[in-house]
């Protein structure tokens, strides 16, 4: 009881500097209107704006350190509603429309957006009257008033069309679902695949199929196993592919998939000659599918990557020039911080790409094959859609097998 007692003094006392904050700034606002309508002013009222000023940033560096926001239902009503008018709409919210939203006086309104403005969750809009969600503003209604939402029958069944292709491996699979995200999100979709360097080779293994062909089988310490057919030039003997394999399970199993074509050019090629007679068509063979397999397991593939010009706060050509050329630092999005395994949300700096985006992404393991999804969108990004639709693919890829 008295742990209870000491958090309600605790919430009471910053309830109590909030307030303070606001008359503070209230005063502040009057003051500076006061100021330039009369020229000649005391010292003294001089004296105690600056000091409203300084108490002010004293007070927000007090609750910055000690407190998250604490808002009323009814500011979370008003803040709930501008975010999610301003996503749809990409116009400032203005009192007048939220009074017909909740039944508020206009006053009590604007009073209420005063006071969010002060705790920096809104933004004024330079162009129109009304207010805008700020990157605080954001990050507030992700982390405290979003909840996904339902989707809709057509987009489920543009998704289960791609689950239900048997046809498709994993890696097309969720190719052709991100695609389907960023077309009915106009959004900008990266799956991100594994780095083959995490990949080490274990086995290889050959299945012969006719005189010039064979199935090669590549797996990975990581239960990663890709076959391919492989065609060659001339007819080769069994014995002689036999022979091949045995080399390259000796020498290479162990290496990391992007350095085994390395290790066959400067490992392999000098002594395959001594081991069979065809040593050319072979080594060619399988350093063409190694390299092609290497090259696989750090696929970066894009859907709607030009889907940024779609949107009206990116009108301006050069800030679309930066953020397409920002696609290209693949780290970034791969190195965000994960905060649990999944889904996690970025907004403006947080992305460490631009201010003017957010990403929204998870990470998937199948099979012991692993990689990441992520969306890129404005800021002004359907939070609760995008959710829905990554966390519904991340069960549906995963099924029984997967996380």
């Amino acid at each position: 009881m008295n742990l209870v007692r000491h958090l309600v003094v605790i919430f009471e006392e910053v309830m109590k500097i909030k307030c303070v904050i606001y008359s503070l700034k209230k005063f502040r606002r009057d003051s500076e209107l006061f100021l330039k309508k009369n020229k000649k002013i005391s010292n003294l009222v001089l004296t105690l704006l600056n000091n409203s000023n300084i108490m002010i940033l004293a007070m927000e560096i007090m609750i910055a350190k000690g407190s998250d926001i604490v808002i009323t239902n009814r500011q979370k009503e008003i803040l709930k509603v501008i975010v999610e008018e301003y996503i749809k709409t990409a116009k400032a919210v203005s009192s007048n429309h939220i009074c017909k939203k909740l039944k508020c006086s206009s006053a009590t309104i604007r009073n209420e957006m005063v006071i969010l403005e002060d705790y920096g969750l809104l933004e004024k809009n330079h162009f129109a009257s009304g207010r805008i969600p700020s990157e605080k503003g954001y990050k507030y209604y992700v982390d405290n008033l979003m909840t996904p939402k339902n989707m809709t029958g057509e987009d489920m069944l543009k998704l289960q069309t791609i689950f239900h292709n048997n046809s498709l491996d994993l890696n097309d699979t969720i190719k052709r679902s991100i695609e389907i995200v960023s077309e009915i999100t106009n959004y900008t979709a990266v799956v991100l695949g594994n780095a083959s360097s995490s990949n080490k080779l274990m086995k290889v293994e050959v299945v012969p199929l006719d005189d010039d062909k064979i199935l090669s089988i590549v797996i990975t310490d990581k239960g990663i196993v890709q076959h391919k057919i492989l065609s060659l030039p001339t007819v080769v003997s069994k014995e002689e592919i036999k022979k091949t394999v045995e080399l390259i399970n000796k020498l290479v199993v162990g290496t990391p998939i992007n350095e085994v074509s390395e290790k066959l050019e400067y490992e392999v090629k000098p002594i395959i000659k001594d081991y069979v007679s065809q040593y050319e068509v072979l080594y060619n063979t399988f350093y063409d599918a190694f390299h092609e397999f290497s090259s696989a397991n750090e696929d970066v593939h894009f859907g709607g990557r030009n889907n940024m010009l779609k949107q009206p706060e990116f009108s301006n050509i050069d800030k679309v020039k930066e953020i397409l050329s920002k696609f290209d630092d693949i780290d970034s999005i791969s190195n965000m911080k994960e905060e649990d395994n999944g889904i996690n949300i970025y907004v403006g700096s947080e992305t460490k790409l631009t201010d003017d985006v957010s990403v929204i992404k998870t990470k998937y393991n199948i099979n012991g094959e692993e990689g990441t999804i992520a969306i890129i969108g404005p800021k002004r990004m359907e939070y609760d859609r995008v959710v829905a639709l990554l966390d519904y693919i991340k069960n549906n890829l995963g099924g029984e097998n997967g996380e």
